[in-house]
């Protein structure tokens, strides 16, 4: 049984083409701390050859369905690029999560755990799938601007002059390919998608999409100023994509603001579940059930508890004692850590701080009375 619906089919297939042999793992490339848009390990040349085409390769990652194998054969590079937008929204996933029950860490320590949050409806899975398709543009179309890929390179339409509130300027050095990026991972992602026809699958698309736009939103106008001491006699400009971190931040507003809905009559699309609630739009994320707490660990639905958990005494959000524990309570233990104290400014241009020994309060979540695992299978 595949425990990996949507995106984490890619998971097989960037595992082998992106990872070198046994000096890695995919937990160790996805791990706390990975910078957005930090780049797999590469493999070397004689590890490419121990694979094989990529004919071979494709054939047998399991899970791909036939256009997906097609556009791995026909785009064997692609997937490199893949790998590195895997390796964005894992970390952004885990940045925006940091403060809450479900932490998406559950995507390194094991994938059976994040395969059955995704198996569910809910608002995290919604999350998932628009982070992990807005992470596949966002690497595709960098790597088109990095002259990685064959199959595209800077965006061929923005040539010759144009007008913008600041006068006339010239298209110039290379603007980010973003529709080639959407389309190619419109292909790659939808692709499974496609074959279904059921709620689940609707549920999907539609995530997929925002994730998509998501990253189209951001892009930006850059510009360069030509003449005399800097003045802006002429302009040349670019379209350049945010940093990744703004289309995280936008879809995490959105899996606050997300809606629940149901299939409408025909089958062919979402209504509200409340009627108090506006109409979904093609930006906003959709979900069908409610999530679970993420209080104990529980496998059916991939929750691995809140035990041991760090938390905020002060706080009065979702990062609580009160709310992270679960009603269960804390321990307290008193640690020291080295921290960086008395900076000064010296000129020109360095900053100099001292030491300091620093005794600090650390809070973590009791663990439930039962703190095995749960399981209902």
């Amino acid at each position: 049984m595949n425990f990996l619906p949507g995106i984490w089919w890619s998971l097989p297939l960037v595992l082998v083409w992106a990872t070198p042999p046994v000096t890695s793992s995919w937990c160790r490339c996805t791990g706390v701390g990975a910078a957005p848009g930090a780049a797999l390990p590469l493999p070397s040349r004689r590890y490419m050859g121990a694979v094989g085409s990529s004919r071979v390769m494709c054939d047998n990652v399991p899970g791909l369905v036939s256009r997906q194998r097609q556009l791995c054969r026909r785009h064997p590079e692609a997937m490199l690029s893949i790998g590195r937008g895997v390796a964005a929204w894992t970390a952004e996933c885990q940045h925006q999560f940091r403060r809450h029950r479900w932490d998406c860490n559950a995507l390194e320590r094991g994938q059976r755990l994040l395969g059955r949050v995704l198996l569910r409806s809910s608002r995290e899975s919604a999350f998932v799938h628009a982070i992990s398709s807005a992470g596949v543009v966002f690497a595709i179309t960098r790597a088109c601007s990095q002259g990685e890929l064959k199959s595209c390179s800077c965006d061929p339409e923005k040539k010759g002059t144009a007008k913008d509130s600041k006068g006339h300027f010239d298209w110039g050095g290379c603007s980010d390919n973003i529709d080639y990026g959407i389309k190619f991972a419109r292909a790659f992602v939808d692709a499974k998608e496609r074959k279904g026809k059921d709620a689940r699958a609707l549920m999907n698309l539609h995530n997929n999409r925002a994730g998509r736009k998501a990253v189209k939103r951001f892009l930006k106008q850059e510009c360069k100023c030509h003449g005399v001491s800097g003045s802006c006699t002429l302009r040349t400009c670019w379209l350049a994509m945010a940093d990744f971190r703004k289309t995280g931040d936008y879809l995490w507003k959105k899996y606050n603001g997300a809606i629940q809905v149901v299939m409408n009559q025909d089958g062919t699309g979402f209504t509200v579940a409340n009627k108090k609630f506006k109409k979904p739009t093609k930006n906003d994320l959709v979900y069908f059930e409610s999530s679970p707490d993420y209080c104990i660990r529980d496998r059916d639905v991939g929750s691995l508890g809140t035990a041991g958990r760090v938390c905020n005494q002060t706080s009065r959000g979702m990062d609580s004692c009160e709310v992270m524990c679960c009603g269960r309570g804390y321990d307290t233990s008193r640690v020291s850590r080295m921290t960086k104290c008395e900076c000064k400014f010296h000129w020109c241009c360095a900053v100099r701080c001292q030491d300091c020994l620093e005794v600090v309060d650390i809070h973590t979540c009791k663990a439930p009375k039962s703190a095995g695992w749960i399981s209902r299978t």
